[in-house]
């Protein structure tokens, strides 16, 4: 994670329904699913997982189908996507670290607890990322349960 993160990119609910789909996308009994479909199963709205969607395509996770049974699919096995390398391609904005950056003023005192803040957030991005390291798509769709299940109003 950069830096720059923390002024600003995507908000921590996108990673939640990334995940979500992901995990939709990775049973067995689902082999390419529309976004209207996905954003149905998920409670969401269609336009805001096409957005989230479209960012994993480009990261490499997904890939896309046009055509009558167009949608997405994961372009990998579920086993070797963790949760990191999603959070990382959604580059997630952390509310913590933008608002403790933002109290920081622009005098002597201010910028000197600007960079220990810096450093205190840097420190806290890397451990997220090492508990996300540990994680992938597939262990979380083990425990999310059966097809059956995704189809439950």
């Amino acid at each position: 994670m950069n830096p720059e993160k923390c002024v600003g990119s995507y908000h921590p609910k996108w990673f939640g329904l990334a995940l979500q789909a992901l995990v939709v996308l990775s049973k067995d009994c689902v082999r390419t699913c529309p976004s209207a479909e996905l954003a149905k199963m998920l409670q969401s709205e269609a336009t805001l997982l096409r957005r989230i969607l479209s960012l994993l395509a480009k990261g490499g996770i997904l890939e896309t189908r046009e055509g009558r049974d167009g949608g997405y699919r994961l372009r990998r096995e579920p086993n070797s996507i963790t949760l990191a390398e999603v959070f990382s391609v959604l580059q997630v904005a952390d509310p913590l670290c933008s608002g403790i950056r933002e109290t920081a003023g622009d005098h002597a005192f201010g910028q000197e607890m600007n960079a220990i803040f810096a450093e205190v957030t840097d420190e806290m991005d890397r451990a997220i990322l090492d508990v996300l390291e540990r994680y992938t798509i597939g262990q979380i769709a083990e425990r999310a349960g059966s097809c059956a299940s995704l189809n439950d109003e």
